[in-house]
């Protein structure tokens, strides 16, 4: 079997899956959790706290009688985080997340001082909060004496393996969506460097996803005999895996996922500079992917369920597919982590006007919903020129799983319909093809195929309502500062 680790936004997953990229029945486990957040725009994790989770979920999916012979190990997670360590590995700094904001003016700043179409159609990456170059140039003035012990910059995936291997690299996947990697040079940019006024020696070494470890740590090996020996896969990034794993893996199929944030994908090899207001990420030096991510998604429906009185669930989603399309004459701004594509502005915050005495809880959370679908809807007015008239989009994600209500209201503001796609896991089933195919296993990505499932039409009545609500979301958005 192969052992896939999907390290999230809010949980870890552990999932083993057989030699076609099938799960294997009681063989999975997660562990959630939630970042700290801080009033001035701050959202972090304890980098151990992560790694207890990842250990507990690889000591669950071995466990329960004995598991077929594991083959490797993938690994995908989160893009954009940032963690500092000194010369011995040990980290410095928490993992500063893509939702923090704090960053913000710097990315101004940056904005001003370089020619961001350069750097966009080199990097992928607009100059933006969620970055590296904002981060770094914020950490260095609000943080100098944490910094001034930071021998290296990585993300969590570094972190893990300089704690089971002793050492590590960055995959380009990983890479590519710091805003400090040239897509087709295929090397750290000089220039987002100098920006960033960081060194390249400062970072880990570039790796491939085809690249692994093998030989634990003395500790680990003891624990995880099953793995002791085994290859372990250069981590790549979460979205990256959740297109191999829901199949979207040329420009036919466009993946969208709907998890604790949003996004459109669509995969290419096909060089050049993605759509200005769209990125480009990599899987490896090979495929790329080109999209946008929204700051929303399924936090902000948890937002709502933290702060709202809301029913159970089964009562709420029965609710939220009686009630008529932007009928509440509610109009919302859903930055509740800033904004990422399409406008790229991290010191946005969210905005809700109509409200009245006879608003009710349900309005909000639909407003709520109907306001992430619409900014979805923007990103595939850029994104939908980057793939064949023909295609189909194929959606993944915990947050549209649970909600048809939802994938519902998604179909409508893009106007095309939407398939969930059969696979739970997409992210996990995307890290075990990456692995089976570097494995040799799989002969390509394209060979094993998860089943569709249930297909949401558009409505062209609600469709035409919600491209009202959209010129209203938009006229909100151009008055406020």
């Amino acid at each position: 079997m192969i052992i896939a680790l999907d390290i999230g936004t809010s949980s870890a997953r552990a999932a083993a899956y057989d030699d076609g990229g099938r799960p294997l029945p009681g063989r999975f486990h997660r562990v959630r959790y939630r970042p700290r957040v801080t009033p001035d725009g701050g959202v972090e994790y304890e980098p151990q706290h992560l790694f207890d989770a990842v250990v507990a979920c690889l000591d669950a999916v071995q466990a329960g009688g004995r598991p077929p012979e594991v083959e490797g190990v993938g690994v995908a997670t989160f893009w954009h985080g940032l963690l500092g360590f000194d010369g011995a590995g040990h980290t410095v700094t928490p993992i500063y997340m893509w939702a923090d904001t704090r960053s913000a003016p710097d990315a101004m700043l940056l904005r001003e001082a370089l020619d961001e179409r350069a750097v966009h159609a080199r990097t992928g990456c607009h100059l933006h909060s969620s970055y590296w170059p904002a981060k770094l140039r914020w950490l260095v003035r609000e943080r100098p004496e944490a910094t001034a012990r930071v021998a290296r910059w990585g993300s969590f995936g570094e972190y893990l393996e300089l704690n089971l291997f002793g050492e590590a690299s960055t995959s380009v996947s990983m890479a590519s969506a710091t805003g400090l990697f040239d897509q087709q040079a295929l090397r750290w940019d000089a220039e987002a460097l100098a920006a960033a006024e960081l060194d390249e020696r400062c970072l880990f070494p570039l790796c491939d996803r085809r690249d692994a470890r093998r030989g634990f740590r003395p500790q680990w090996a003891k624990r995880w005999p099953a793995l002791r020996s085994r290859p372990w896969f250069a981590a790549v990034g979460d979205g990256a895996a959740s297109n191999i794993g829901s199949d979207c893996i040329d420009p036919g199929r466009v993946a969208l996922n709907v998890g604790t944030s949003a996004a459109l994908r669509v995969a290419t090899t096909a060089p050049g500079r993605p759509p200005w207001g769209l990125w480009r990420y990599r899987v490896d030096r090979g495929l790329s992917l080109i999209g946008g991510a929204l700051s929303e998604g399924g936090n902000v429906y948890e937002w709502c369920r933290d702060v709202l009185r809301l029913p159970a669930d089964e009562e709420l989603e029965a609710a939220l597919a009686a009630a008529a399309a932007d009928a509440h004459g509610l109009t919302m701004l859903p930055f509740v982590a800033g904004e990422r594509a399409p406008g790229w502005r991290g010191e946005r915050r969210a905005a809700l006007t109509g409200l009245s005495l006879d608003t009710t809880a349900l309005q909000i959370l639909k407003v709520a919903l109907e306001a992430v679908a619409l900014r979805i809807s923007l990103v595939y007015d850029l994104l939908r020129s980057c793939a064949p008239p023909d295609h189909q989009i194929v959606a993944s994600g915990g947050a549209i799983a649970r909600s048809p209500a939802w994938a519902q209201m998604i179909a409508d503001a893009l106007g095309r319909p939407i398939t969930l796609s059969g696979e739970e896991e997409a992210t996990s089933r995307g890290a075990a093809l990456l692995a089976l195919e570097a494995l040799g296993r799989l002969p390509d990505l394209a060979s094993a195929q998860a089943p569709l499932h249930r297909t949401f039409h558009p409505d062209a009545a609600r469709h035409a309502r919600y491209r009202h609500a959209r010129d209203r979301q938009r006229g909100l958005d151009q008055k406020l500062p």
